[in-house]
Protein backbone atom coordinates (compact mmCIF):
# COMPACT_ATOMS: atom_id res chain seq x y z
CA UNK A 1 0.00 0.00 0.00
CA UNK A 2 1.52 3.44 -1.17
CA UNK A 3 0.20 5.47 1.96
CA UNK A 4 -0.46 3.29 5.20
CA UNK A 5 -1.61 4.89 8.39
CA UNK A 6 -1.88 2.40 11.26
CA UNK A 7 -3.28 2.55 15.00
CA UNK A 8 -2.71 6.17 14.99
CA UNK A 9 -3.26 8.14 18.24
CA UNK A 10 -2.29 11.69 18.94
CA UNK A 11 -2.37 13.25 22.78
CA UNK A 12 -1.58 16.80 24.06
CA UNK A 13 -1.07 17.94 26.89
CA UNK A 14 -2.86 20.34 28.51
CA UNK A 15 -3.82 22.63 31.92
CA UNK A 16 -7.01 20.41 32.10
CA UNK A 17 -4.99 16.72 31.72
CA UNK A 18 -4.40 14.80 28.23
CA UNK A 19 -6.17 15.73 25.38
CA UNK A 20 -6.64 12.95 22.38
CA UNK A 21 -7.59 14.50 19.18
CA UNK A 22 -7.01 11.73 17.09
CA UNK A 23 -7.77 7.58 18.43
CA UNK A 24 -6.75 4.74 16.47
CA UNK A 25 -6.48 5.83 13.11
CA UNK A 26 -6.22 3.21 10.24
CA UNK A 27 -6.24 3.83 6.21
CA UNK A 28 -4.84 2.37 3.62
CA UNK A 29 -4.79 4.38 0.22
CA UNK A 30 -3.60 3.00 -2.50
CA UNK A 31 -1.12 4.89 -5.34
CA UNK A 32 -3.19 7.65 -7.86
CA UNK A 33 -5.81 7.46 -5.33
CA UNK A 34 -8.10 11.02 -4.59
CA UNK A 35 -8.76 10.43 -0.81
CA UNK A 36 -11.34 13.06 1.27
CA UNK A 37 -11.16 12.98 4.64
CA UNK A 38 -14.40 14.56 6.09
CA UNK A 39 -15.23 16.00 9.58
CA UNK A 40 -16.65 18.61 11.58
CA UNK A 41 -14.84 20.89 13.98
CA UNK A 42 -12.75 19.11 16.54
CA UNK A 43 -12.51 15.82 14.05
CA UNK A 44 -9.24 16.39 14.25
CA UNK A 45 -8.38 16.67 9.92
CA UNK A 46 -5.52 19.10 9.93
CA UNK A 47 -3.63 17.56 13.44
CA UNK A 48 -4.19 14.17 10.93
CA UNK A 49 -2.37 16.07 7.87
CA UNK A 50 0.16 17.25 10.06
CA UNK A 51 1.26 13.66 11.20
CA UNK A 52 1.12 12.77 7.36
CA UNK A 53 3.09 15.41 6.12
CA UNK A 54 6.21 14.99 9.85
CA UNK A 55 5.26 18.31 10.93
CA UNK A 56 4.32 16.71 13.84
CA UNK A 57 4.52 13.14 15.48
CA UNK A 58 2.32 10.38 16.70
CA UNK A 59 1.76 9.88 20.21
CA UNK A 60 0.80 5.85 19.14
CA UNK A 61 1.24 4.52 15.91
CA UNK A 62 2.82 5.32 12.60
CA UNK A 63 2.21 6.46 9.06
CA UNK A 64 4.45 5.06 6.20
CA UNK A 65 4.93 6.46 2.85
CA UNK A 66 5.88 3.52 0.53
CA UNK A 67 6.79 0.94 3.74
CA UNK A 68 9.20 4.16 5.19
CA UNK A 69 7.94 5.78 8.27
CA UNK A 70 7.27 9.33 8.11
CA UNK A 71 9.57 11.02 11.22
CA UNK A 72 9.71 14.56 9.72
CA UNK A 73 8.76 16.70 6.63
CA UNK A 74 10.19 15.76 3.25
CA UNK A 75 10.11 16.20 -0.86
CA UNK A 76 7.89 12.88 -1.01
CA UNK A 77 5.13 15.57 -0.06
CA UNK A 78 3.98 18.34 -1.07
CA UNK A 79 1.40 20.50 0.81
CA UNK A 80 -1.23 23.06 -0.16
CA UNK A 81 -3.31 25.18 2.22
CA UNK A 82 -6.34 27.10 2.27
CA UNK A 83 -4.72 29.80 2.65
CA UNK A 84 -2.64 30.94 -0.73
CA UNK A 85 0.71 31.48 1.60
CA UNK A 86 2.62 33.13 -1.49
CA UNK A 87 5.25 35.44 -0.99
CA UNK A 88 3.66 39.14 -2.12
CA UNK A 89 6.91 40.34 -2.78
CA UNK A 90 7.74 37.48 -5.14
CA UNK A 91 6.97 37.30 -8.69
CA UNK A 92 4.38 33.59 -9.88
CA UNK A 93 7.62 31.81 -10.75
CA UNK A 94 9.54 32.89 -8.02
CA UNK A 95 6.96 31.50 -6.27
CA UNK A 96 6.86 28.66 -7.76
CA UNK A 97 10.73 27.67 -7.86
CA UNK A 98 10.24 28.81 -3.61
CA UNK A 99 10.55 25.52 -2.73
CA UNK A 100 13.07 24.25 -5.10
CA UNK A 101 15.24 26.74 -4.04
CA UNK A 102 15.01 25.91 -0.26
CA UNK A 103 16.15 22.04 -1.30
CA UNK A 104 19.24 23.71 -3.06
CA UNK A 105 18.62 22.83 -6.67
CA UNK A 106 20.55 24.96 -9.39
CA UNK A 107 18.88 27.64 -10.62
CA UNK A 108 18.28 26.96 -14.40
CA UNK A 109 16.72 23.22 -12.95
CA UNK A 110 14.55 24.46 -10.80
CA UNK A 111 13.26 27.23 -13.38
CA UNK A 112 12.41 24.50 -16.02
CA UNK A 113 10.82 22.53 -13.31
CA UNK A 114 8.82 25.62 -11.87
CA UNK A 115 8.09 26.77 -15.55
CA UNK A 116 6.58 23.30 -16.57
CA UNK A 117 3.98 23.50 -13.43
CA UNK A 118 3.11 26.79 -14.35
CA UNK A 119 2.04 25.44 -17.54
CA UNK A 120 0.45 22.61 -15.99
CA UNK A 121 -1.32 24.52 -13.89
CA UNK A 122 -2.23 26.85 -16.61
CA UNK A 123 -0.32 30.10 -15.59
CA UNK A 124 2.45 30.18 -17.73
CA UNK A 125 1.43 34.13 -18.68
CA UNK A 126 1.25 35.04 -15.17
CA UNK A 127 4.98 34.14 -14.28
CA UNK A 128 6.25 37.43 -14.19
CA UNK A 129 3.05 38.98 -12.26
CA UNK A 130 2.91 39.38 -8.61
CA UNK A 131 0.17 37.82 -6.34
CA UNK A 132 -1.87 40.78 -5.88
CA UNK A 133 -2.68 41.06 -9.74
CA UNK A 134 -4.15 37.36 -9.11
CA UNK A 135 -7.59 36.18 -8.55
CA UNK A 136 -7.93 33.91 -5.59
CA UNK A 137 -7.92 30.63 -7.53
CA UNK A 138 -5.12 31.89 -9.71
CA UNK A 139 -3.24 32.70 -6.32
CA UNK A 140 -4.21 28.70 -5.33
CA UNK A 141 -2.56 27.36 -8.71
CA UNK A 142 0.43 29.09 -8.03
CA UNK A 143 0.44 27.04 -4.76
CA UNK A 144 -0.31 24.39 -6.48
CA UNK A 145 2.55 24.23 -9.05
CA UNK A 146 4.60 25.20 -6.53
CA UNK A 147 4.02 22.01 -4.28
CA UNK A 148 3.92 20.01 -7.07
CA UNK A 149 7.27 21.63 -8.88
CA UNK A 150 9.32 19.43 -6.19
CA UNK A 151 7.16 16.57 -8.34
CA UNK A 152 6.36 14.79 -4.38
CA UNK A 153 5.05 11.42 -4.14
CA UNK A 154 1.77 12.52 -2.57
CA UNK A 155 -0.18 15.76 -2.57
CA UNK A 156 -1.41 17.03 0.76
CA UNK A 157 -4.43 19.65 0.50
CA UNK A 158 -5.56 21.35 3.88
CA UNK A 159 -9.15 22.78 3.09
CA UNK A 160 -7.74 24.51 0.28
CA UNK A 161 -10.59 25.69 -1.23
CA UNK A 162 -12.42 27.08 1.85
CA UNK A 163 -11.71 30.59 1.42
CA UNK A 164 -12.57 30.58 -2.36
CA UNK A 165 -16.28 32.11 -3.05
CA UNK A 166 -18.54 29.56 -4.82
CA UNK A 167 -18.40 30.03 -8.55
CA UNK A 168 -14.08 29.83 -7.89
CA UNK A 169 -14.44 26.88 -6.12
CA UNK A 170 -16.70 24.47 -8.56
CA UNK A 171 -13.80 25.84 -11.13
CA UNK A 172 -10.92 24.94 -9.36
CA UNK A 173 -12.85 21.52 -8.25
CA UNK A 174 -12.96 20.91 -11.89
CA UNK A 175 -9.03 22.20 -12.55
CA UNK A 176 -8.41 19.70 -9.82
CA UNK A 177 -10.06 16.58 -11.42
CA UNK A 178 -8.13 17.59 -14.87
CA UNK A 179 -4.89 17.98 -12.72
CA UNK A 180 -5.07 14.52 -11.22
CA UNK A 181 -6.54 12.58 -14.00
CA UNK A 182 -3.51 14.30 -16.23
CA UNK A 183 -0.84 13.52 -13.26
CA UNK A 184 -1.90 10.52 -11.91
CA UNK A 185 -0.75 12.28 -8.60
CA UNK A 186 -1.76 10.51 -5.00
CA UNK A 187 -3.82 13.03 -3.01
CA UNK A 188 -4.84 13.60 0.45
CA UNK A 189 -7.54 16.13 1.29
CA UNK A 190 -9.06 17.01 4.33
CA UNK A 191 -12.34 19.19 4.33
CA UNK A 192 -15.79 19.97 6.02
CA UNK A 193 -17.09 20.35 2.61
CA UNK A 194 -19.35 17.21 2.14
CA UNK A 195 -20.56 18.39 -1.21
CA UNK A 196 -16.42 18.83 -2.69
CA UNK A 197 -15.94 15.39 -0.84
CA UNK A 198 -18.24 13.70 -3.04
CA UNK A 199 -17.52 15.60 -6.23
CA UNK A 200 -13.77 15.11 -5.97
CA UNK A 201 -12.57 11.82 -4.39
CA UNK A 202 -12.95 8.41 -5.15
CA UNK A 203 -12.96 7.30 -1.36
CA UNK A 204 -13.91 9.46 1.53
CA UNK A 205 -13.31 8.57 5.34
CA UNK A 206 -15.93 10.23 7.77
CA UNK A 207 -14.30 11.19 10.96
CA UNK A 208 -16.05 11.48 13.66
CA UNK A 209 -15.50 14.06 16.67
CA UNK A 210 -13.74 14.43 20.15
CA UNK A 211 -11.56 12.51 19.62
CA UNK A 212 -11.50 11.73 15.48
CA UNK A 213 -12.01 8.86 14.90
CA UNK A 214 -12.59 7.00 11.38
CA UNK A 215 -16.37 6.24 11.30
CA UNK A 216 -16.92 4.58 8.37
CA UNK A 217 -14.76 4.64 4.72
CA UNK A 218 -16.89 5.10 1.94
CA UNK A 219 -16.04 3.96 -1.61
CA UNK A 220 -17.95 7.27 -4.01
CA UNK A 221 -19.02 5.70 -7.91
CA UNK A 222 -20.31 8.56 -9.75
CA UNK A 223 -21.26 8.06 -13.08
CA UNK A 224 -18.77 10.92 -14.06
CA UNK A 225 -17.54 13.73 -12.63
CA UNK A 226 -18.78 16.99 -14.30
CA UNK A 227 -20.98 19.89 -12.65
CA UNK A 228 -24.17 18.46 -13.73
CA UNK A 229 -23.18 15.00 -11.65
CA UNK A 230 -24.46 17.38 -8.87
CA UNK A 231 -28.04 16.76 -9.94
CA UNK A 232 -27.85 12.92 -9.79
CA UNK A 233 -30.01 10.49 -7.13
CA UNK A 234 -26.44 8.83 -6.28
CA UNK A 235 -24.70 12.58 -5.63
CA UNK A 236 -27.43 13.23 -3.27
CA UNK A 237 -27.69 9.72 -2.14
CA UNK A 238 -23.58 9.88 -0.88
CA UNK A 239 -24.07 13.55 0.35
CA UNK A 240 -26.87 12.94 2.65
CA UNK A 241 -25.62 9.64 3.77
CA UNK A 242 -22.32 11.47 4.67
CA UNK A 243 -24.57 14.20 6.47
CA UNK A 244 -26.38 11.71 8.31
CA UNK A 245 -23.62 10.35 9.44
CA UNK A 246 -21.70 13.90 10.89
CA UNK A 247 -24.86 14.73 11.98
CA UNK A 248 -25.17 11.52 13.99
CA UNK A 249 -21.71 11.88 15.85
CA UNK A 250 -21.82 15.15 15.73
CA UNK A 251 -24.71 14.88 18.26
CA UNK A 252 -22.78 11.90 19.90
CA UNK A 253 -20.07 14.11 20.71
CA UNK A 254 -22.46 17.23 22.41
CA UNK A 255 -23.80 14.33 24.53
CA UNK A 256 -20.58 13.00 25.69
CA UNK A 257 -19.16 16.25 26.78
CA UNK A 258 -22.82 17.40 28.37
Amino acid sequence: MFLQIDNLCKNFNTKNGTLTVLKNINMAIAQGEFICAVGASGSGKSTLLRQIAGLDTPTIGEVRIEGQRVIAPGPDRGMVFQHYTLYPWMSVQDNAEFGLKLQGIPKKVRREQASYYLSVVGLSAFAKALPKELSGGMKQRVAIARALASEPKILLMDEPFGALDVHTKESMHEFMLDLWQRTNITIFMITHDVEEAVFLSNRIYALGSRPGTVRKEIQIKLPHRNATVKRHSIFHDYRDELMDLLRQHGQEAMLAAA
